[in-house]
């Protein structure tokens, strides 16, 4: 028996002395030596995987830039930037760098077959062969034409809260009424009709449940790939949580149901029709799988990023009522007719400026977006060289807090740094302009930019803007003392509370979770019925 023990112990001994002299011998070796970050990350990549795991690692990232510098390392072979004139490079549309392994995790087995889709495949030809049919139809040319459905699940929205909210002025949770929305309105514009989730006031089909879990381990097991083919891709046993098949199932049924029905008659064609089109264009390119493959791009994509910067928006405007009152202001003077309609709100400067900044502040993609470094390697601006084979990567909340592109305060929200400053010439506010919109890093870059983004500017805009035309829109929390009162008649007359330093300030905090895409949650309002509430009444006065 105490032979046994012993022999026990000097195995795992053994073991142990093997492991540690493999991650010393691998940062022995490493020519990433040069490069700092936390010690943990040199050896093993354990360390990200826990700073994920707790759901802020953008927190950690923007620490770590600010006190490294422009080059961190975040595990034995990954390197994170933070230089936007390195983003042309990295993002390269022409011979663009492969996508590291984290994006094989979005993989889904069915019937023991593994199928790629446009997010996880590394190959760029098959990439580029597959996109191109389809890449005109997000054109914010061609999504003007969903407009109507997108109107059709805003009228849905405003009636349930109307219902549930303003009659009984009950405390709202806008924040799971916008995931909501923004779930139902991909739906209807993608298969003509809404999941029912704004009808049924919750997640009644565990979608956004099952999603989010989908999601949670897509951010885990991205930072240590290996692990999905223990725990998702496994054979013989699948032992993690729901992956992506569910999203695949549920493309193949609405294809199915599609095929069967035919388009519904008397309305616009949406996304489902457009893609049976191209099929039928070029059937030597897509097939029935690749159908499913477009859906999936707007199932797994087009919700969580559109419910997230329409949570982000509305808090941020809540959160800062010099903000929310300008906006407000211009909403009133523009004269827009309902349902606004993007020709009109694609003119107002304010509303604009809100929502970049929002999505500047508050990027709905939270991890870093991986490449890897192409034969020969790199040299960066400072001299330094990074060797092919080298994952690197950059992530937009660190890209969108450079205070070189965007000036001053990057962690506060402020719509104005969009718009021309007292004083600004033209000329000089279209060359900053320029400069922030072209290292904008809230939505990708490169080939793979968001296919969904111009979607999902004009589904956010339109819901913002209908929201605050139609209601007076308060924060509450029982945690915050009353919203401030901001029925105004006239457009220097506001009252606010104040922190002991003067500014303004509403004390409840939305809570943010970092999971690949960024979840915003918990963000509590009053609504009434606006009327011409806080609004000046002469038109003249605009």
């Amino acid at each position: 028996m105490a032979l046994t023990h012993t022999y026990l112990n000097s195995l795992w001994c053994f073991l142990g002395t093997l492991v540690v002299t493999r991650f010393l011998w691998s940062y022995l070796r490493s020519p990433l030596k040069p490069f700092p970050g936390p010690i943990a990350a040199r050896f093993t990549d354990i360390w990200r995987f826990q700073d994920v795991l707790k759901g802020r690692c953008d927190v950690t990232y923007i620490q770590l830039h600010r006190k490294h510098g422009s080059v961190v390392r975040m595990g034995p072979n990954i390197l994170s930037l933070s230089d936007p004139k390195l983003i042309k490079q990295v993002f390269t549309t022409r011979n663009p760098w492969l996508k590291s392994d984290m994006y094989n995790v979005n993989d889904v087995v069915v019937a023991g077959v593994r199928y790629k889709n446009l997010f996880s495949h590394q190959d760029e030809n098959w990439h580029s062969i597959f996109i191109r049919p389809v890449k005109p139809i997000y054109s914010m040319r061609k999504v003007q034409e969903a407009e109507p459905a997108i109107d059709l699940t805003i009228e849905l929205l405003i009636k349930v809260l109307r219902e549930c909210f303003v009659t009984p002025n009950n405390v709202c949770d806008m924040s799971k009424y916008l995931m909501f929305f923004a779930w139902d309105t991909m739906s209807q514009v993608t298969i003509s009709r809404t999941l029912g989730i704004l009808e049924a006031g919750w997640d009644h089909q565990r979608i956004l449940e099952t999603s989010e879990k989908s999601l949670d381990y897509f951010a885990r097991t991205s930072q240590m790939p290996w692990m999905d083919m223990l725990f998702d891709k496994n054979p013989l046993l699948r032992l993690g949580p729901p992956g992506f098949a569910w999203a695949t199932a549920f493309s193949y049924e609405e294809l199915e149901k599609r095929r069967q029905r035919g388009p519904a008659p008397n309305i616009p064609p949406d996304f489902l029709d457009k893609f049976l089109d191209e099929m039928h264009k070029r059937p030597d390119i897509i097939d029935t799988n690749m159908v499913v493959t477009y859906l999936l791009s707007n199932v797994l994509a087009g919700s969580d990023t559109t419910g997230s910067a329409m949570c982000s928006a509305l808090y941020n405007i809540l959160k800062h009522p010099q903000s929310h009152q300008k906006l407000r202001y211009e909403l009133r003077c523009g004269g827009i007719q309902l349902p606004a309609q993007w020709r009109d709100l694609k003119c107002l400067p304010y509303l604009d400026a809100v929502m970049r900044e929002s999505m500047r502040i508050y990027p709905p993609i939270g991890l870093m977006i991986e490449r890897v470094v192409p034969v020969g390697g790199f040299t960066l601006p400072d001299g330094r060289f990074v060797p092919e084979g080298t994952i690197v990567g950059m992530n937009p909340w660190v890209i969108n807090r450079n205070e070189d592109i965007f000036g001053p305060s990057t962690d506060s929200f402020i719509p104005e740094r969009w718009l021309p400053t007292p004083g600004e010439s033209d000329e000089d506010y279209k060359v900053r302009f320029t400069k922030m919109n072209s290292v904008d890093f809230t939505f990708g870059a490169g080939s793979r930019t968001c296919l969904g983004r111009d979607l999902a500017r004009l589904e956010s805009y339109k819901l913002i803007a209908m929201l605050f035309i139609t209601f007076d829109v308060r924060s509450s929390s029982p945690l915050a003392p009353p919203a401030p009162n901001l029925e105004i008649f006239c457009l220097h007359q506001l009252t606010l509370y104040h922190s002991s330093d003067g500014t303004p300030r509403l004390d409840h905090e939305c809570h943010v979770t970092n999971s690949w895409f960024v979840r915003l949650t918990d963000i509590p309002v009053r609504l009434k019925e606006r009327g011409d509430l806080g609004f000046v009444t002469h038109e003249k006065s605009c």
